[in-house]
């Protein structure tokens, strides 16, 4: 493909510098807000889905590793965190520094050189210390701290990971307080004044012992959500939970079956009714791949046709599921051939791509070639919708792919 347009990314990662919330909370708080201590590795296992970590004491033998700490939360870097740049088969759970990892994952001006490497104008970025949809903060004991600790991520991801540095090349994604959907309903609209069009949620809320959206606790957010265009973006393992079919079950495991969450989520979403309470609210399931999507659309579609009645959905869901999803859902991909041969099956304008950097899935700095290789049975206006076009009507972007800002 000659003309292989430039790349909007909608799913990549910012490993956040230190000095985020230190920067950024009342003095009073800056001993027990976010900050970054340097430590050795006591032990570390990822089974199950479940990610533990242990931090050592001062002194104790073991690797030495760049810690988030914050409450009772011990929380490392790892070279999965940012895996761009290490040979694949050298990639390990291990813990890292920030002068080990590339210098893209936190910095500006390096993630913007290596977009330029990987044929990527533009990128939305998810978080890491929070998690996926700012989890950490909801799991913390105190909820005054969680919620200065949401404003100041959403003033550092504005101001100055998507600030003038970036050029409008560093898309915003912010966070909400999941505790309380009011709250969360106030932070949609701050910062959707500053031009922020996207916002981090979890899958499957109830995993984090939260309300499922099949209740009216959501509503206010929702209601947030639709009225200003913002896109609900969630991330595989914003849940706190991966995948998984056992207690010991190699990582291996999870990373295979990784859209199991967004299969299970989407199906919540187009069951739900919301969708049909808020006609403008568009949701994203970010690196949750395509090529599962048409059988769970076709299924849903069979249940809703035949067993409405008894299945609890007839008052609420007046439409296919299928329509539904049209009109509402986009599904995220950085590497599905499969998904892209069954691509009228899915829907051109509902897919779109990424590239995942710094992550160890991530095909930096290969993104274009593997857009190339996969999509060259698409026509050009095709590809060029998928690439750039889709995110463009998503987000709020300028005609040039570009963040406008407030």
């Amino acid at each position: 493909m000659e003309n292989f347009p430039e790349i909007i990314s909608v799913d990549d990662h910012t490993v956040e510098p230190p000095g985020v919330w230190r920067d950024r909370l009342p003095s009073r708080y800056r001993g027990s807000g976010p900050r970054v201590v340097r430590a050795p590795l006591r032990e570390m296992t990822f089974l199950g889905g479940r990610f533990a970590p242990v931090m050592g004491a001062p002194g104790e033998e073991g690797p030495i590793g760049d810690w988030w700490v914050y409450g009772d939360l011990h929380r490392p870097l790892t070279r999965l965190d940012t895996a761009v740049g290490c040979d694949r088969d050298e990639i390990r759970l291990e813990v890292i520094t920030y002068e080990q990892m590339r210098p893209g994952s936190y910095r500006v001006a390096d993630r913007l050189a290596d977009m330029d490497v990987n044929h990527v104008q533009s990128a939305l970025c998810f978080p890491t210390f929070p998690r996926f949809c700012g989890q950490t903060f909801t799991e913390a004991k105190d909820r005054e701290l969680g919620l200065l600790c949401v404003r100041a991520y959403n003033d550092w991801m504005v101001e100055e990971w998507c600030g003038p540095e970036a050029r409008g090349r560093l898309i915003p994604l912010t966070l909400i307080p999941l505790w309380d959907a009011d709250l969360a309903a106030a932070e949609v609209r701050r910062n959707a004044a500053r031009g922020v069009r996207a916002v981090a949620f979890s899958e499957i809320p109830p995993h984090l012992g939260l309300p499922s959206v099949h209740t009216d606790e959501w509503d206010p957010f929702l209601a947030a959500c639709d009225e200003t265009g913002t896109v609900v973006a969630m991330h595989i393992g914003s849940s706190s939970r991966m995948p998984s079919t056992s207690a010991d079950a190699p990582p291996a495991v999870g990373s295979a079956i990784t859209f199991a969450n967004c299969c299970f989520s989407m199906v919540d979403w187009l069951m739900s009714g919301k969708f049909e309470r808020f006609p403008n609210l568009r949701v994203m399931y970010a690196e949750g791949q395509i090529g599962w999507i048409p059988y769970i659309l076709e299924r849903a579609d069979v249940v809703w046709e035949e067993n409405r009645g008894w299945g609890g959905v007839a008052d609420k869901v007046r439409r296919p599921p299928s329509e539904l999803f049209a009109d509402h859902v986009h599904g995220c991909f950085f590497d599905d051939a499969f998904g892209l041969r069954n691509l009228d099956a899915i829907g051109v304008r509902n897919v779109l791509y990424e590239t995942d950097y710094p992550h160890s899935d991530s095909t930096w700095p290969r993104s274009r070639e593997v857009g190339e290789a996969q999509m060259g049975h698409l026509p050009a206006d095709v590809v060029e919708r998928i690439v750039r076009g889709n995110a463009i009507e998503l987000l709020g972007l300028t005609a040039d792919g570009l963040w406008a800002g407030p």
